[in-house]
């Protein structure tokens, strides 16, 4: 029997062991339970949940250039293209006919381009062109005429812009109209203010048979000052006056005349005010060129179309426009006025080429390219 019971003690014990542990194990889950009912809880919306102090960012101790900036303050304004700044020389004082450049300026047209203009009054017309060539200004007026001289003489000249599309120039005689022939004609004693005078219009009224005659009295220079030499009778007719303003002006010191045009001399029509570019310089500043044609032609579209506002304009920033003669003379210089400034006649420039040759004024007849431009070809 002892040896029976030795048998079964083992597995008694063992059971035994492992009933003391599965009851400590349950009362300790038990206390665990008590001690912590919270963690077992299921979660709900009502739930207070707290958050460990590490997961808190400190506002203070932000730095100021972890911020963003870009959408707080403005980006910088774009800095405006320059301004090219431009100096014009007209061919003579300012008149009527020089209207679209001074409602290009007066309106911001230029400055709408990118470019300021200053316009500049010679104290001699002969100079203009020659200040043109010498790089002293960007550009010049003149009339087409004293452009072929010119530029038969070598002078690096070009046309790029009309503004007036027929002469402004006649023959101005003292006395009333008459029926004047070759005879009465070739009898007066003429003055000049430029080239264009002495060598067009008077060889069509002094034939050379005239010029070769002893009592013949020589064509006189004038050095733009005919209306003196009208009052103190040293000519008969002028060969190259403005027949918009030397009669009125002559007509103030009693003096009557009557006009002579061109065509009645069988000189070709030409462009009566044309801007000049200096050609050595052309292509590098095309773009300025065409920029500046485009100012004057929007300045010549609002002309036709705000006549009287254009003249209120004129006479506003230029008060010495604001006379009789200049007002008498508007309505029919707005009707010669360039729409399309840029615009090129080439079959004009062409056939007043071949007129210079045949008058034996040139040796050779110079292409058109050379003597006038479509800026906006360029």
């Amino acid at each position: 029997m002892l040896r029976c019971l030795l048998r079964c003690w083992h597995p008694i014990l063992l059971s035994l062991i492992v009933t003391l542990l599965f009851s400590n194990s349950v009362i300790y889950a038990n206390e665990e339970r008590e001690e912590s009912p919270s963690e077992t809880a299921p979660l709900t919306l009502d739930t207070d949940v707290e958050v460990p102090e590490a997961f808190w960012r400190n506002i203070d101790s932000e730095s100021v250039e972890e911020v963003p900036t870009t959408a707080q303050t403005p980006a910088p304004p774009l800095e405006p293209p320059p301004v090219k700044h431009i100096t014009l020389m007209l061919d003579w004082y300012l008149s009527p006919q020089h209207a679209a450049l001074v409602i290009a300026k007066e309106r911001g047209l230029y400055a709408a381009q990118g470019l300021e203009v200053e316009i500049q009054s010679p104290a001699d017309p002969s100079i203009a062109i020659k200040l043109l060539t010498a790089g002293e200004v960007d550009l010049a007026l003149t009339r087409q005429p004293l452009l072929h001289m010119q530029a038969h003489n070598g002078a690096p000249i070009v046309r790029i812009a009309t503004l007036i599309e027929t002469s402004l120039t006649a023959v101005i005689v003292a006395g009333e109209e008459q029926a004047e022939t070759e005879n009465t004609l070739a009898g007066l004693h003429y003055g000049y203010t430029t080239g264009e005078g002495r060598d067009l219009s008077i060889p069509r009224l002094l034939p050379r048979s005239v010029q070769q005659t002893d009592d013949f009295t020589s064509p006189i220079n004038l050095h733009f000052d005919p209306i003196r030499a009208m009052r103190e009778g040293q000519i008969d007719a002028v060969a190259d006056g403005f027949y918009h303003y030397l009669p009125q002006q002559l007509a103030t010191e009693g003096i009557n005349t009557h006009v002579i045009r061109f065509d009645e001399l069988d000189i070709p029509r030409n462009d009566g005010l044309v801007v000049l570019a200096n050609s050595d310089t052309l292509a590098r500043r095309a773009d300025t060129w065409s920029r500046f044609v485009l100012a004057v032609e929007q300045a010549s579209h609002w002309i036709i179309d705000n006549p009287d506002a254009a003249w209120e304009l004129l006479i506003s920033a230029h008060p010495v426009l604001d006379n009789d003669i200049n007002a008498n003379a508007w309505e029919d210089i707005l009707r010669r006025m360039a729409l399309s400034p840029a615009a090129l006649d080439s079959r004009r420039y062409a056939d007043f080429e071949t007129f210079l040759h045949k008058m034996g004024l040139t040796d050779e007849t110079l292409p058109v390219s050379r003597l006038a431009v479509d800026p906006h070809t360029l």
